[in-house]
């Protein structure tokens, strides 16, 4: 019975000492990617603000308030993409009394000129590596919920939420609301360092297959 007990808790030990060390190895990769990326693509990310700044005005930036890992809210980055009056119409809940809305809900927005070639090449997410490298979001994880008013009790969230995942790559624009939830959630249940390179692979795959001509 000792035998027994004892290898229930070397289990459990060496299962919360993998996990520890995921988190640490995850977070190091975090780190020297999204350092790496927005050293390299520092050129691009002037050139876009510039183009903004001149064809479209200000802000240069999409600024919202999401939820993060324990319930913590940050502010995610991104290139503005829509027009001032469909950020306006965007910013409205769908869902008044939770006030918490999704990421992906822009069908009704208008986007800019510059807005279309970067949401089509998703160069507009770029600023979001600084959200990875101030360890408010991951490279790959949960999709974003976007949260208007106030926080929302999404227990789902047990870890950062990504640039990418589970969710971005095998939806589509199609996608349910209730696909992406139960792939944020089958991401959260099995995440490992094989399933973050399986869908950061998967991810380029992706991106170079819709748009083969981007390069």
């Amino acid at each position: 019975m000792q035998e027994l007990v004892r290898s229930r808790v070397e289990a459990r030990l060496s299962t919360r000492k993998r996990k520890v060390t995921y988190v640490v190895i995850k977070r190091v990769t975090d780190i020297v990617i999204s350092f790496s990326l927005l050293l390299l693509f520092s050129p691009l990310l002037w050139f876009i603000s510039y183009r903004l700044q001149k064809k479209e005005g200000a802000p240069i930036f999409d600024r919202n308030t999401c939820i993060g890992k324990g319930g913590d809210s940050f502010i995610m980055y991104s290139f503005r993409i829509m027009t001032n009056p469909s950020m306006v119409i965007r910013s409205i809940p769908l869902n008044p009394e939770l006030a918490v809305y999704s990421s992906r809900s822009t069908s009704s927005c208008i986007l800019t000129p510059t807005g279309i070639w970067l949401k089509r090449y998703h160069l507009y997410m770029l600023p979001r590596l600084w959200n990875v490298l101030k360890g408010e979001m991951s490279l790959v994880g949960p999709t974003p919920n976007i949260i208007e008013g106030y926080k929302s009790s999404l227990n789902r969230l047990q870890v950062k939420p990504g640039i990418t995942g589970y969710a971005q790559v095998f939806g589509n624009k199609e996608s349910s609301e209730q696909f992406r939830k139960n792939a944020d959630q089958f991401y959260i249940e099995n995440c490992s360092y094989k399933l973050d390179l399986i869908l950061l692979l998967q991810a380029l795959k992706k991106f170079f297959k819709n748009n083969p001509k981007s390069f």
